[in-house]
């Protein structure tokens, strides 16, 4: 059974594992730690658009509809003029007018889910021109081979370099909003080819991004987000396989550190699934209850050397990340294959041994702030 039937769908429930009731109280606890302007956080209290994206997904697979309009509300109320959003901090102020592609583009990823999961045609026509104009402030941060610029800064300036994570994930994004476009009947050619330029980036040059590969998003995301597909997926994750995975307890957060976290781990088990295999998707998912807390929330990671939580906080984004994977892997809502199916477009793939001939591309960058 896929989990507890509510009015909107199913709420996941992954035997021997996570049952229902549980979900729907980590879903709970993500509600619980939203703003009243629908905002939802960093224990600290600041907000970015990615991992508010990440929980408002959560809350939609629990069927906690309410709560994730209002996120999307808020989306919708704090979007830049240019098409960006900014990093707010608690008080709602925003001391740095930088804005980074990534948070740019992720909401495309949001929206499509929450058609997925919902069907509501409504809602779909009223965020495309948020969806839309996020996707054009990033892709006027894309450079001549593909990648696209980590931000843009309060003086019109942009970075001079590429994440490979951030590039990775907004090579989801891209395909999200392609079709989101083509389900509205406004192809958009464009992105298509800029989609296709940033996947060739990401599988096949590794020295067009900053080198931040101590941390294990590097490692994944080409896989999670979908530029990598097939042998070429697999053998990255084998690549580094060792040297980031903490057996029994879930995935490093960086290499050099004896800290294993939470929303890593069930990323990774999210790109497992992505390419077939669930038997150790599954074996993450379950390593990494000892965060979990009684009430359902979760703590961010687990330093194992120093035998504590660390550090010493339940994030909402980690609670979001276990509801993602345990939907990818129970099949529960409609949004559940956003991952695995993201790959679907012409150049997905084409990296060592699945077609491209480029030289193999190593884990280099970071951008998203789960540490």
């Amino acid at each position: 059974m896929r989990g507890r039937e509510h009015p909107d769908g199913w709420v996941p429930e992954v035997a021997g594992i996570l049952t229902a009731e549980q979900l729907l109280a980590t879903g709970h606890s993500i509600a619980a730690a939203q703003q009243r302007d629908g905002a939802i956080g960093w224990p600290d209290g600041h907000v970015d658009a990615w991992n508010h994206v990440e929980c408002a997904m959560a809350l939609s697979v629990c069927g906690l509809r309410g709560p994730a309009r209002r996120a999307y509300a808020w989306l919708a109320a704090s979007q830049r003029r240019d098409g960006s959003w900014p990093v707010q901090t608690a008080d709602g102020s925003v001391p740095d007018l930088a804005a980074e592609s990534n948070h740019a583009v992720y909401p495309a990823v949001g929206v499509w889910h929450e058609f997925l999961v919902t069907g509501d045609e409504a809602f779909v026509t009223r965020m495309w021109p948020l969806v839309r104009s996020g996707i054009e402030f990033a892709l006027g941060l894309q450079r001549p081979g593909g990648e696209i610029a980590w931000r843009r800064h309060g003086d019109g300036s942009a970075d001079d370099y590429a994440l490979l994570a951030g590039c990775s994930s907004m090579y989801q994004g891209l395909r999200c909003a392609i079709a989101l476009a083509d389900h509205l009947g406004e192809s958009q050619p464009g992105w298509e080819l800029a989609a296709d330029q940033l996947c060739h980036a990401v599988a096949c040059h590794d020295l067009a991004f900053a080198d931040k590969s101590r941390y294990s998003m590097d490692w994944y995301y080409p896989v999670l987000a979908g530029p990598l597909r097939g042998l070429a997926a697999q053998e990255r994750l084998a690549r580094s396989w060792d040297t980031f995975v903490v057996p029994g307890l879930g995935i490093r957060c960086v290499r050099d550190q004896p800290w294993v976290t939470g929303a890593e781990t069930c990323e990774l088990a999210l790109a497992l699934d992505a390419i077939g295999d669930q038997a150790r998707a599954l074996e993450l998912l379950e390593q990494i209850q000892h965060l979990r807390d009684p009430g359902g929330s979760y703590w961010t990671g687990w330093q194992f050397l120093n035998q504590a939580h660390f550090p010493n906080e339940q994030s909402s984004w980690t609670a979001a990340v276990v509801v993602l994977a345990a939907d990818a892997l129970s099949g529960a809502s409609g949004g559940a294959g956003i991952f695995a199916d993201v790959a679907a477009g012409p150049m997905a793939g084409t990296a060592p041994g699945a077609g491209c001939g480029c030289a193999s591309a190593d884990s280099v960058s970071r951008p998203l702030e789960h540490s």
